[in-house]
């Protein structure tokens, strides 16, 4: 057998010389992070550093002025604090009511819209336009709404006469809290529906079809199929809805003019420290007032995210 010269040799490709073509893609990929990190650096974890630091001192805003070390004394005022403790009860409330009404209220729509139906695609567009619209644009909305002699008061005052006429919603210290946690809940309802109507389509239609067979009824499939399998649905909307509620703000500051509403009656977190901040000047004393709501979050999501962790087998 007669066997070539040229295929008995051989043939060592040289390597290119420089740098590598998977290097070349990963130094591609890093200028392209690159920009986004550098904003992310200046404009975020350095102020969140800096307002750390800031909490430990009696700070100054003017530069040529010393800021002497305050300690924790900054952190134990909050704790001896009666507005911080009003402001706490207050944004608890606030996502106690918002958080379960719109999980509640979206998942009902979400059932209601994952049926066929007319005109489905345009009411659930209708639904989800409250959630890109503006807070700023909504709250003002919501000002002439529920303002004295406005439409709630026409409505529900002299024509249905369930409420006395001219009621003060937003300056009544039992009212402006709820008329908050309303405007919260219609604002959120589409978000919610979108993200349930996600996790209703990824439950196989099989299980409905076998439940149907062995004569189940509408609540007997809802409690033993679809709330069941919704269950990481339910867990990742409740984290994200918590962060949320707690983290609330403009409504706030806006649909009660100065931001604490009657007597501290809507006042929260971040409008205190907020306050403290930027009215008082008291900035040590609103930055430890931010790191306080921030570890208490921080906690919270970890314990949520720990009961709710479920692993869903079809």
């Amino acid at each position: 057998m007669r066997v070539s010269f040229a295929s008995s040799v051989k043939v060592r490709t040289a390597r290119p010389r420089g740098i590598s073509y998977t290097s070349r893609q990963r130094i591609a990929v890093y200028l392209l992070i690159l920009p986004g990190m550098a904003l992310f650096l200046i404009w975020t974890l350095y102020p969140m550093i800096y307002a750390f630091v800031m909490s430990f001192f009696d700070w100054n805003p003017n530069p040529a002025a010393t800021s002497p070390f305050a300690g924790l004394s900054n952190y134990a005022e909050a704790f001896s604090d009666p507005i911080f403790f009003q402001a706490f009860r207050n944004v608890v409330a606030y996502t106690v009511v918002t958080v379960l009404g719109q999980m509640a209220l979206g998942l009902a729509v979400a059932l209601l819209l994952n049926r066929k139906m007319m005109g489905r695609g345009a009411f659930r567009a209708l639904y989800y336009l409250p959630v890109v619209t503006s807070w700023v644009v909504v709250t003002i909305i919501f000002i002439y709404i529920f303002s004295t002699n406005g439409l709630v008061d026409y409505i529900f005052g002299n024509i249905l006469h369930l409420i006395p006429p001219d009621q003060n919603w937003l300056g009544n210290t039992n009212l402006a809290l709820p008329t908050l946690m309303i405007l919260g809940i219609w604002k959120g309802v589409g978000w919610n529906m979108v993200v349930f109507l996600a996790g209703l389509q990824s439950i196989p239609p099989d299980l409905y079809e076998a439940a149907r067979v062995d004569g189940a009824n509408s609540w007997q499939v809802f409690r033993s199929i679809t709330l069941p399998l919704l269950r990481p649905v339910l867990g990742f909307v409740s984290v994200v809805l918590m962060i949320g509620s707690f983290s609330t703000f403009i409504p706030v500051y806006i649909l009660t003019s100065v931001g604490d509403g009657p007597l501290h009656s809507t006042e929260t977190l971040l409008t205190y420290a907020y306050s403290n901040a930027l009215s008082s000047f008291d900035f040590g004393y609103g930055a430890a007032l931010t790191y306080i709501f921030a570890a208490f979050i921080f906690a919270l999501a970890l314990l949520q995210i720990r009961l709710t962790r479920y692993q869903i087998h079809y």
